[in-house]
């Protein structure tokens, strides 16, 4: 089920709402997202301390139990760590998310799983210009994917996390060092069902 599909503008509040809403966005006739992510936007609490950063736009819908997510991303990459990503939060303190990221001019697969502060990854470089990102839950066991063709999914992080029933889950659009980037997000497939063969592929 496409979770994006027949949305318009506003009418999308009727399933989704925002943390941070962007001055730009926008939904097509065929469900695709555009996000304008404004300048140092970005999720991410530093280990070292200091101020954390919660200023990156993030649309979200609820989700109970079990779940699998997925959608296919674009990302204008400009500067360092521009990214489109899918995210679950349990609460502002507890959160993760897989970007689809331009970490020294490369684009990456990167995740970050926050429990306080943030663990932060980079994991494998990425030859597509529009990859798929999934997420999937199974009891408080979360998973992370990348396909570049939608079909063989590769694991990039599994993990635990104490969540409740109902987490938010959605997209966020980053430019953590930059001045504002142009993310899109095809479509916001879900499914009851969780993946938990996370390293066969499927």
């Amino acid at each position: 089920m496409n979770l994006f599909e027949n949305q318009q503008g506003e009418q999308s509040a009727a399933s989704f709402h925002w943390i941070n809403k962007p001055e730009s966005w926008g939904f097509d006739g065929d469900g695709k997202l555009t996000i304008i992510a404004p300048p140092l936007a970005d999720f991410f609490r530093d280990p070292k301390g200091g101020n954390a950063r919660e200023s990156a736009p993030y649309l979200y819908t609820v989700l109970k139990g079990d779940f699998t997510v997925s959608t296919r991303v674009e990302v204008d990459m400009i500067e360092d760590f521009d990214s489109a990503c899918i995210m679950f939060m349990v609460d502002d303190q507890n959160w993760a998310k897989l970007c689809f990221e331009y970490p020294n001019k490369i684009p990456t697969m990167v995740s970050v799983v926050t429990k306080g502060t943030s663990d932060d990854c980079n994991s494998e470089t990425v030859s597509v210009k529009k990859p798929y990102l999934r997420a999937t839950r199974f009891g408080n066991c979360f998973a992370f994917s990348y396909s570049t063709d939608g079909n063989y999914w590769t694991l990039v992080r599994y993990f635990y996390m104490d969540a409740p029933a109902e987490i938010k889950v959605g997209v966020a659009a980053q430019s953590p060092a930059g001045n504002g980037c142009r993310t899109a997000f095809d479509y916001f497939e879900y499914s009851p069902v969780p993946v938990t063969n996370l390293r066969s592929g499927e």
